[in-house]
C-alpha cells in the first residue's frame, strides 16, 4: 500500500490529537486539531488510510509544511 505524509498547512500549536496509530480513518475524518491565531483547524484525513504513525504530541509548536502523520492508503 502507498503511505502518504499528511503536513501542516499553516503554523501552530497541536491542540488536540483526534486519531490514534492504528486507526482507520475514512476520507475527512479528523487526525488531529491545530490552534492557530486563536482558531481552532482540523486536520482530516484526504482519503480512506491506516494511520501508520503521528509525529507531532499535544502542545508541541509545528510548523508550516511539517510531516504530521503518515498514513497508509486503503
Amino acid at each position: 500500500m502507498a503511505q502518504l505524509a499528511v503536513e501542516a498547512d499553516l503554523a501552530g500549536t497541536v491542540w488536540q490529537l483526534s486519531a490514534t496509530s492504528g486507526d482507520t480513518l475514512a476520507e475527512g475524518d479528523p487526525i488531529l486539531i491545530l490552534e492557530s491565531m486563536k482558531m481552532e483547524i482540523p486536520v482530516e484525513s484526504p482519503c480512506a488510510a491506516r494511520l501508520v504513525a503521528l509525529h507531532v504530541a499535544e502542545g508541541e509548536v509545528v510548523r508550516e509544511g511539517q510531516v504530521l502523520a503518515t498514513l497508509e492508503r486503503l
